[in-house]
């Protein structure tokens, strides 16, 4: 590890000819950084990016922003992951805005920091602005600089959005979707977008990505406004994963698409939307239930702060619904008034066999909920048959 100072006195002994025939050694396609994948749904693997892919993608995530000179970046999330080392400090790199580092996600420190700083834009996934927006309500803090920022990294619902625009001060608030293997960035809304736009979708394609929707068992593109596994390829797109060949091509093809592993679907403007992980998707009885579909519905139960589906393994029916929910503090529920909640506004089949209440979730390392964990927390409680208690 080496401090800025460190860096720059090494550079002392080094001539200017010796400076010109390293740099004449690179190549824009060389690979300059690795980064770990989040694990969010499998064991973290290594991405190895160009020089070319982070800084062209870091540009374009700046002009989605507008972002200059003139503005300060507080940087809450974290720099080994690609948002913090590419959509954070490289677009402040590449524009000549300042950075204002939060080494460790509070959402208080995060608030203090804006507010002191002056901050102008804030990113984070969805999970770090729901903990900001409860901590204004607890306290007050000047967050009038703020002007823009990035939600990505996982699935936000568009109320959350709306309201971190209104009650945060982020008028030109922005969504993004991306992947460690993208440089990370795929689609983006535009600060121009109207903001029903950057609430309810991810945005179109950067410029010099294309991106498709297509059926994840046959490889087609399907029509505009179908569901599909979403497909990218580009300048962006990573060189595959360290000494793991066969992972690479499992996730590249020969023609250079990246498949995502993702649900989504476009609309006839190119505009996005996330619904959610294939892995993520439930079978029940061989009825298909998104996870996202479910979760949107839950969340507008007055009295459920958050709530993340999970599919656990079903003899009789393959897979059933598992919901892990938060409740807003000083409030109870129960089981049975969630499902009956449910009766009659959802499908039978979507309706949560098994509800568990639960203080907070298990997180990635990069702020998103971590949905292996739950799928093995739920199979743990259902193998152990301590769920009657639990739920």
């Amino acid at each position: 590890m080496f401090t800025w100072d460190d860096v720059l006195k090494a550079g002392e002994d080094v001539s200017d000819e010796e400076l010109e025939d390293r740099s004449a050694a690179q190549d824009p396609d060389d690979a300059v950084v690795m980064v770990f994948t989040s694990g969010t749904t499998s064991r973290p693997k290594r991405v190895m990016l160009t020089h070319h892919a982070i800084i062209e993608n870091a540009r374009a995530q700046a002009e989605c922003l507008n972002l200059g000179p003139s503005d300060r970046m507080c940087i809450a999330v974290p720099f080994f992951h690609c948002k913090g080392a590419v959509s954070s400090n490289l677009c402040c790199v590449v524009t000549g805005a300042v950075m204002v580092p939060v080494e460790i996600f509070d959402a208080a420190r995060v608030l203090k920091t804006v507010e002191k700083e002056r901050c102008t834009v804030l990113h984070g996934v969805p999970t770090m602005f729901i903990l900001e927006l409860e901590e204004m309500e607890k306290g007050r803090y000047d967050v009038s600089s703020l002007r823009t920022g990035i939600v990505a990294g996982d699935g936000c619902s568009p109320d959350v959005i709306k309201k971190i625009a209104k009650v945060m001060n982020m008028r030109e608030v922005i969504t993004a979707y991306g992947q460690s293997e993208a440089s990370p960035c795929i689609t983006s809304t535009r600060t121009s977008d109207p903001i029903e736009i950057r609430a309810t979708t991810v945005g179109q394609a950067l410029p010099g990505v294309e991106v498709k929707i297509v059926d994840p068992k046959t490889g087609e593109e399907v029509p505009r406004g179908a569901h599909g596994e979403i497909w990218a390829r580009g300048y962006n797109i990573t060189k595959g994963y360290y000494k793991m060949p066969e992972a690479t091509a499992s996730k590249i093809d020969s023609n250079g698409w990246v498949h995502t592993r993702d649900l989504g679907v476009m609309d006839e403007n190119g505009y996005c939307k996330i619904i959610c992980r294939l892995k993520d998707i439930i079978i029940c009885g061989g009825e298909t239930i998104l996870p996202k579909e479910v979760e949107e519905f839950l969340r507008i139960h007055p009295l459920i702060k958050d709530v993340q589906i999970v599919g656990v393994p079903s003899e009789k029916f393959g897979e059933e619904v598992m919901a892990f929910i938060r409740v807003h503090e000083g409030y109870v529920l129960t089981p049975e008034s969630v499902q009956n909640f449910c009766k009659g506004q959802i499908a039978s089949w979507k309706i949560p066999k098994y509800v568990v209440f639960v203080e907070d979730y298990p997180y990635t390392t990069s702020g998103k909920v971590h949905k292996l964990k739950l799928r093995e927390m739920a199979a743990e409680m259902l193998k152990s048959q301590k769920f009657s208690k639990i739920k």
